[in-house]
This record gives C-alpha cells, sequence and structure tokens, in this order.
C-alpha cells in the first residue's frame, strides 16, 4: 500500500488572498503546493484563523478544482497575537498533541512559508523534537508565467535559533522527568543516566541494555521509555514484556518466534510470537541472560535483518521492533564462561544503562518514599499519610538498609505500613512493626554483625581499623537515649582538652563519613 503524502501549513491571509478571477494569475502558497507534477499531496490539513473562514472556504475549493485527489481538513487555530511566541508554540503544540499521526503510513510535510517568523519558528521546533513527525516545505514563486511556484523539502539547523534552545531544553526536560514517573530525583549520577537515556531512547532505534540488581527498576522504566516514544510519534505498535526465564525450554522457541501449524505435536493451529506481536513497537527481553543458545541466535538473525523463520516454517516472516533488554547477571562473565554470545552482547551493549541500587541513592529515599505513598493512595482511593516522627524514623532506617530487593522491597513496605495504619496515617508504632520486620528478613539467619545490616553491601568495603572503631561507635550509639549522651561517653577523655565540648556535632560528624544516622542506628536497634 501506498504511503500518503500529508501536507500540515498555516492559511495565509497575505499570501494566499484573492477573490476574483484574476487570482488564478498571482502565486498563492496553499494553491501551489497542489498543483506540483512531481509532487502529490494526499491530503492537506488546514489550520485556520476564526477570522479568514472566507478566504479558508475559497482557498479550499481552489485545491479541489486543480487537484481532486487531496483532501483539504480544516482546523481551527485561534491565536490572538502572531507574533507572540508562548501563544504560538502552544497553540499549534495543542494540534499537535491532538493529532493522529501515522507515521508509518503518512509521510508528513510542514508547510513553513505562509506563517510568520514566529510560527515557523514553532513549527521548526516541534518537527525537531518530533512532537510532529515530519519534515519542514518550503514554497517558493517561480519566476516567468508558471504561478504554480515551486517546493522544497528544507533541513534546518537548531543551532541557528539560539532563542529557542531553553524551550527545546525543556521538552527534553519533559521527557527525563517522564522517565522517572515525575519523581523528583536529587542522586546526580541517576539524574545524568536520565538525561542520556532519555536522548538515546528518542534519538536511535539501537537496541538498549539496561542492566542492574533486581527491583532497580528495569520493567518499569521500560514501560516509561514506550510511553515516551509513543508520545513523541515514534512508535505505533504494542509493548510486549517478555521475562526470558519463564520461556526457556521446549516452547522458548515458539513463545518468541512464533510456529506454523503441525511444527510439532500438538500445534494444531499457527502461533505469532512474541517478536511479530511487537511489530511497530517495543519489544522487551527482561532476564535476557536466560535464554537458550538457539534462541539467541536466531534473536541476533531479528535484531539485524528485522527477519526469522516461525518454528516449522520454510517462509520468513518480518517485524520491525525496538529492543531493549534487560538483566542482572553479568553478561559479558556469561560469555566467557560460553553460556552467551559475544556477538549478541555486542549488538545488545551498543547503549548500555546500569540502574544504581536503592543503597546507592540515599538521597533519593524521600521522593520515592513519597511516590510510593502516592501509588498506595491511588490503588486504594484514600489518602495515606505519615506522621513526621514515623517519617523521619523510617528514613534514617531506609538509609541504613540493605534493601536486597530494591525498590520492590521499599514498595511492599509502604504498602505494608498503609495497610495496617489506623486511619491512612502511617504512625511511629507502624514503622518500628515494620522496620523489624525488614531487619529480620533481611538476616534471614546470616551475619548478626550490625554493620551488616546496617549499611549492606559497603559493610564489606570497610577497612578492618574502620570497621572495629565504627562497630563500638554503633553499639554505644544504640543503647543512648540521644546523640549527645552517645557522644559523651565516647570523648569521655578528649572532650576534657578542648574548649567546645560539642560531643554530638563531633559525633554526627564522624558517622555522616560511613552514610549514617544517630537515628537510623536506633532504628536498626529497635528503639
Amino acid at each position: 500500500m501506498a504511503r500518503k503524502s500529508v501536507v500540515i501549513g498555516l492559511l495565509g491571509p497575505s499570501l494566499d488572498q484573492g477573490y476574483g478571477a484574476d487570482r488564478w494569475n498571482r502565486w498563492r502558497p496553499s494553491v501551489g503546493i497542489c498543483q506540483q507534477d512531481d509532487f502529490v499531496v494526499d491530503r492537506f490539513e488546514l489550520l485556520v484563523s476564526p477570522a479568514h473562514t472566507r478566504l479558508a472556504d475559497l482557498i479550499s475549493a481552489d485545491i479541489a478544482s486543480v487537484s481532486p485527489e487531496t483532501e483539504v481538513r480544516r482546523h481551527a487555530l485561534t491565536v490572538k497575537n502572531p507574533w507572540d511566541f508562548s501563544e504560538v508554540y502552544a497553540a499549534l503544540g495543542d494540534f499537535a498533541d491532538g493529532y493522529a499521526f501515522a507515521p508509518t503510513r503518512e509521510d508528513y510535510y510542514l508547510h513553513i512559508t505562509t506563517g510568520t517568523h514566529v510560527a515557523q519558528i514553532c513549527l521548526f521546533l516541534l518537527c525537531e523534537t518530533r512532537t510532529i513527525p515530519g519534515r519542514l516545505l518550503q514554497s517558493s514563486p517561480a519566476r516567468g508565467r508558471d504561478k504554480h511556484g515551486t517546493v522544497d523539502v528544507i533541513d534546518l539547523d537548531l543551532g541557528k535559533y539560539d532563542r529557542l534552545a531553553a524551550r527545546f531544553k525543556a521538552r527534553q526536560l519533559r521527557g527525563a522527568s517522564m522517565l522517572k514517573a515525575g519523581i523528583d530525583t536529587r542522586s546526580a549520577a541517576f539524574n545524568r543516566l536520565i538525561d542520556d537515556l532519555e536522548q538515546v531512547a528518542t534519538r536511535s532505534k539501537d537496541p538498549i541494555l539496561l542492566t542492574g540488581e533486581t527491583g532497580t527498576g528495569k520493567s518499569e522504566l521500560c514501560r516509561r521509555i514506550y510511553e515516551l516514544k509513543r508520545a513523541r510519534h515514534q512508535l505505533e505498535g504494542e509493548l510486549v514484556a517478555v521475562n526470558c526465564a519463564t520461556v526457556r525450554g521446549d516452547t522458548a522457541m515458539s513463545a518468541l518466534f512464533g510456529h506454523a501449524r503441525g511444527a510439532f505435536t500438538g500445534a494444531a493451529e499457527p502461533r505469532t510470537g512474541f517478536l511479530r506481536k511487537a511489530d511497530r513497537g517495543l519489544l522487551f527481553l527482561d532476564e535476557i541472560g536466560e535464554l537458550g543458545a538457539d534462541e539467541q541466535a536466531m534473536l541476533l538473525k531479528a535484531i539485524e535483518e528485522k527477519r526469522f523463520y516461525p518454528l516449522g516454517a520454510d517462509k520468513e516472516v518480518a517485524s520491525d521492533f525496538q529492543l531493549i533488554a534487560g538483566t542482572n547477571r553479568d553478561l559479558r562473565q556469561a560469555v566467557r564462561e560460553g553460556r552467551f554470545r559475544d556477538d549478541l552482547l555486542a549488538r545488545l551493549s551498543l547503549w548500555t544503562f546500569q540502574l544504581p541500587a536503592l543503597r546507592d541513592r540515599p538521597e533519593d529515599l524521600a521522593p520515592n518514599l513519597d511516590y510510593e505513598l502516592d501509588r498506595v493512595a491511588a490503588d486504594r482511593g484514600s489518602l495515606v499519610s505519615m506522621s513526621k516522627s514515623a517519617r523521619d524514623a523510617f528514613l534514617g532506617f531506609a538509609q541504613g538498609g540493605a534493601w536486597p530487593g530494591n525498590f520492590r522491597d521499599l514498595g511492599a513496605a509502604v504498602r505494608r505500613m498503609a495497610t495496617l495504619a489506623e486511619g491512612g496515617r502511617i504512625a511511629d508504632a507502624d514503622v518500628a512493626a515494620e522496620t523489624a520486620r525488614l531487619r529480620a528478613a533481611w538476616r534471614g539467619g546470616a551475619s548478626d554483625d550490625p554493620l551488616d545490616a546496617l549499611l549492606g553491601a559497603r559493610a564489606a568495603t570497610l577497612d578492618r581499623f574502620d570497621r572495629v572503631q565504627l562497630a563500638d561507635v554503633v553499639a554505644v550509639c544504640a543503647a543512648a537515649p540521644s546523640l549527645s549522651a552517645a557522644g559523651r561517653v565516647l570523648f569521655a577523655q578528649s572532650r576534657e582538652d578542648k574548649a567546645s565540648r560539642n560531643d554530638a556535632d563531633r559525633l554526627r560528624k564522624y558517622l555522616a563519613r560511613f552514610a549514617l544516622t544517630f537515628d537510623a542506628i536506633r532504628a536498626h536497634a529497635g528503639a
């Protein structure tokens, strides 16, 4: 089926005007575009100010007379001041957001000749950010007696429009915020990762590899990437998420690539398979390291050629999907051990993003706690809150938590506290019960060393000297009623030689070296 050419353009009250018979003796851009021998317009989306309805009627009729194959659709565009950038950009942006683009079936051209300079800049920006998935079209009068004029597809340089850089950046920031689910994350390293991922996701169709521990948010991030690309009109198909650990064995090939009828005993009907289901969409293969050797080989072919053979079929099928793979394993080690193909890893790892563990993002605990509270409230349909003291106690505990399940564990903890809290308000007793539950679960009969419970994996990085000293400090803090009281015990000798005896401040600074707080230690001790 041939692709359709769709022109989107503003009605020009100056350049398009003319009511008498002599109007055919002058160049009118909106009509002239539809009179080109080598550029057939299947549909013209004409943006019209309500003040120029009569002219729009005439232009629509004239286009119908010279190009019967062109369908003209009119859209009201209300702009009080055509030289007000904010107003024009908002109006054109609203049109774009409400338009049902189909870029896999239609080619879009933004006609910029008839608008003001402000409108031209706005159309360029909307095109460059893929809000409108098209190319810019410039028309101009021809010399001599030809009144049709000429049209050219142009490619402008964003660098020439410095005044728009801030707005362009703002759209990128909105994309990054979308990837973070609107959470005001404070980790500089994580924010840089998301900024880079936003650019890659919206500018490239290459595979993306997301790595990180279980529960760091790979599946959720993939879903947000899909939503961002859909909002930018870069995908038309659906999101197909597959956990490769569940498709191992004899059924894996059929599940992923489909099968022909009669391919094996019991295959009474053909099966599409996940890869074909993701055509024109996004395929997320989580735990990709669990795939078998045969599936890895076929997946590599499907990535590179967008074609593959379903199981038992003698004819190839096509699927134009974008791939995001996820893993919590070291795939390079798997390659060395012969369990993963090195050529497949090379294809997957062009863009690799390692999601940090929750324990490595202590500054993001508070905003993620708020996010989880909001999620539980939305699910329950009622307000969920925490008292200030309960919030402080939980965050103090969380900063030193092991969190082996990362954000999955955090979400579960918040949901349990909200469920058991009276009246939907989480109190100190609810936090105390939950932290005791988490400590018991994390301990799991393994190490009873309080530093392991407080620091998690970070405990293994301590020098032996620091570990012995810190263990004594933690023991004193766990038994002391206050930070000052603990400081008086720890600094009983040296404080006599100091003019200023701010024991609490000395202790606070010491604990900060290890990303610990007095409240976190007391919470772990069950105080």
